[in-house]
């Protein structure tokens, strides 16, 4: 029982365990099952049944692998334009990104007011287009060795297609359409269109791979019934909005365009150039929180029935990559490579007002730009080497790599922060924008080198080790080191280990962002509450310290099992010691002002255990495909510094705001030209904690939920194939939350929850090749 029920963290994967892996080795022979490090291969097939109604690769890959938490967060500012992922229960930002081997850029909006991810800038994963992927590998391991900062958790390697000719034509559409048990309604909203298109064509000894996608979402509102908060106005025009659904909780509006391109050419010889390209336009909305009629927020005049602001977003992510590699010799093969990404995101409001500008208030307001480029050359050689007295050659690995990273922030408008005389709160309500004292630019250059070096040490004994040094020009060097190895001690059985030292360096945002919040306070006295740099003045006057890089060492133990070609378990425990970890200060009064600042406040350990299990097998005129996957986690506080004054809920955040066990099961049936599909999966209990000051901390554990998906699909032609299915089709929810958290009827269910809030979805889909 206990295997069955471990058998899952990585992933319910259809990638047989003889397909070879590019991530976390630079051996050409590594695979799923012989890796010396547990990976995880996701097909472009996977991904796609995995997306659902939604077309989001973040989401895909949670509903694919149990240790990936991705939660819909509503009415948080930035982080429900750009939402952020976990691995392993740790930082958005622990978990390296690459596509194509190559590193991902991450988002330029500095989330704030999220309660996953506060204060980071994460990858955003939705900007990759689903329909560029052909497989995704997962490695569950750090991995700062070969690739440097941000791979404590994991590495996630996005393999663009890149070759094969003909067109692929696909439309999709699909909606929630659930029983809201707080308001007693049959919903149907969240409606979608999807339009995809992708073709090829033939170069000289190579390919040209490209496409595009049109998506549209509307938005999704589970919102309760307000009581009206005891703390606003209990005027009549107030408490005639009580019972009716005046806030928004759920998923914003959508719409984006993605272009993407991937090829490669021969230039003769052994020598080759290849280039890639994604580019993704959206726009979306937001809520925020309602504002009452008769209260200092509104202007009367303007919206005699209160109003609801709505935050917006305008992303422009785009990546270039361009390279040659071949042969040097008859030993050394090579990469060279050079890499643009850069994120900006436009961030404003509509509906909404400054209450102390009076009835000359604007409504719409541009609250600022927050933008990241980051450019890097590489440069990787390999050669196999001969040892004596070993027959299998090892692989020596050398490379380096120069990086550029670049963040900037750029004033909002003066209405969006203005503190006006007409009595009424400053800023724009929902807001404000960024002052002019708090634009900033700022830069970094990242210097870094490696060696890898592996083989077989003795047959049936594979090892590999990894060295690496990379300078930063802000905050010192960090050396890092990784060994690893897999002994396979019988037919079909192995056990793999490794052991590294891994480090994030604090983002430019962590190490410069400004951020000020002015309105009046007692007397009408104007005050300021600001996160400050940790180079400002005030910041140093009130114990801020220049931010040290996060390290951890992390040590993993796993057992792999392939009784016979089709079937395969693996199990892997993991113990992950974060040092350092950056998080924002208490906020520290001066006067009738208050400040707040990044500081490398918390020690973590992270424990846990994963397990997979797939098995194919053939019934009658068809195959099933079973596959089980879990992961069990727990993160403790090692260190808490006192003086930093970090909150109950920022812990409860790194601790138990994730759910702890997640378990997939999955049954896939293929005959002819059906193919159906079956997923169960087991959201573990999460715990929250609220702190609402004076001691009213209220605390609420949440219960574990099954979850079931569906998908029949049909190919009607050679050519054409439908698809139509169900997400969470069992239309469950998470517990309802408790009075004192639900914010007075307003949000019953938890932002946080595994599950999400939004009931079950529908969709449908068509496919046509040609």
């Amino acid at each position: 029982m206990l295997l069955t029920a471990l058998a899952a963290d990585a992933l319910a994967q259809s990638a047989a365990p003889d397909t070879v892996v590019v991530t976390g080795t630079r051996a050409r022979d590594r695979t799923v099952i012989t890796s010396t490090a547990p990976i995880d291969v996701l097909t472009a097939e996977d991904l796609q049944r995995a997306a659902g109604n939604s077309g989001d690769l973040a989401l895909a890959l949670q509903t694919l692998l149990p240790s990936f938490n991705f939660p819909r967060q509503s009415n948080s500012s930035g982080a429900d334009h750009v939402r952020p992922a976990q691995l392993r229960g740790l930082s958005p930002d622990q978990v390296l990104v690459l596509v194509n081997g190559k590193r991902r850029h991450t988002a330029a909006v500095v989330n704030l007011d999220s309660k996953i991810g506060k204060g980071t800038n994460p990858v955003d994963l939705n900007a990759i287009p689903l329909n560029a992927v052909q497989r995704i590998e997962v490695l569950r391991d750090g991995a700062g060795a070969q690739y440097g900062s941000d791979a404590i958790a994991g590495v996630i390697n996005i393999v663009l297609e890149g070759s094969g000719s003909g067109s692929v034509l696909e439309a999709g559409t699909g909606a929630f359409h659930t029983k809201f048990e707080p308001t007693g309604q049959h919903i149907t909203d969240g409606q979608n269109l999807d339009l995809r298109a992708k073709s090829g064509v033939a170069l000289n000894g190579g390919a040209l791979r490209f496409g595009v996608e049109l998506g549209t979402r509307k938005a999704t509102n589970r919102a309760g019934l307000d009581q009206v908060p005891f703390f606003e106005d209990q005027t009549p025009a107030n408490l005639a909005l009580q019972g009716q659904r005046n806030y928004a909780a759920g998923e914003p509006a959508v719409d984006a365009l993605n272009l993407w391109a991937n090829g490669s050419r021969a230039l003769g010889g052994t020598h080759t150039a290849y280039a890639f390209a994604t580019l993704n336009r959206r726009n979306s909305v937001g809520s925020a929180f309602f504002r009452y009629p008769d209260g200092s927020a509104n202007v009367k005049s303007i919206y005699p029935q209160g109003f609801r602001p709505e935050t917006t977003g305008r992303n422009t992510d785009l990546q270039l990559v361009g390279g040659v590699r071949g042969n040097l010799d008859a030993d050394w093969s090579y990469d060279a490579s050079l890499n643009f990404g850069g994120n900006r995101f436009d961030y404003g409001l509509r509906h909404s007002l400054n209450a102390s500008l009076g009835p000359a208030s604007p409504t719409s307001f541009d609250l600022g730009r927050f933008a990241f480029d980051q450019t890097s050359a590489n440069l990787d050689l390999t050669r196999e080497l001969r040892l004596p007295g070993i027959a299998a050659p090892w692989t020596l690995a050398l490379g380096g790599e120069l990086r550029r990273d670049q963040f900037r922030t750029r004033a909002g408008d003066p209405a969006s922060y203005a503190a006006g005389d007409a009595g009424g709160s400053a800023g724009a309500q929902a807001g404000p924008g960024l002052q002019p004292v708090d634009a900033v630019s700022l830069g970094r250059t990242l210097a870094g080198v490696y060696a890898d070096f592996g083989g077989a040490l003795l047959p049936g004994l594979d090892t590999n080790a990894a060295l690496r040094w990379d300078h930063s020009s802000d905050f010192g060097g960090a050396g890092t080191g990784k060994l690893s190895a897999r002994w396979a001690m019988a037919p079909g059985v192995a056990l793999r280990g490794a052991a590294s030292t891994n480090y994030r360096a604090p983002s430019l945002a962590q190490r410069g962002f400004s951020f000020t919040v002015s309105d009046f306070g007692e007397g009408g006295q104007l005050t300021q509450v600001r996160l400050l740099p940790v180079e400002h003045p005030i910041a140093r006057e009130l114990g801020a310290r220049d931010l040290k890089a996060e390290t951890s060492r992390n040590l993993s133990a796993g057992f792999t099992w392939q009784p016979a070609k089709q079937t395969t378990l693996t199990i892997d425990a993991y113990r992950i010691d974060i040092d350092d970890r950056i998080t924002l200060s208490q906020r520290f009064s001066r006067g009738d002002d208050s400040f707040n600042f990044f500081t490398n406040a918390i020690d973590t350990r992270t424990r846990g255990v994963d397990l997979v299990a797939n098995h194919v097998q053939r019934v009658g005129a068809g195959e099933l495909q079973l596959s089980l996957a879990s992961s069990f986690t727990r993160t403790r506080i090692r260190r808490l510094d006192p003086g930093a004054g970090v909150g109950l809920e920022e812990v409860n955040t790194l601790t138990d705001a994730a759910p702890r066990q997640r378990h997939v099961l999955s049954a896939t049936w293929h005959e002819g030209r059906f193919t159906g599909l079956l997923r169960a999966t087991r959201h573990g209990s999460t715990t929250r904690v609220f702190d609402f000051g004076d001691g009213f901390v209220p605390t609420q554990t949440y219960a574990p939920v099954w979850q079931f998906d569906l998908e029949a699909e049909w190919q009607l032609t050679p050519a054409l194939s439908m698809a139509i299915g169900g997400v969470n089709i069992g239309d469950r929810y998470p517990t309802r939350s408790i009075d004192d958290i639900s914010y007075f009827g307003n949000f019953p269910y938890d932002v946080l929850s595994p599950i999400g809030f939004n009931g079950a979805a529908y969709y449908a889909r068509l496919r046509y090749a040609f």
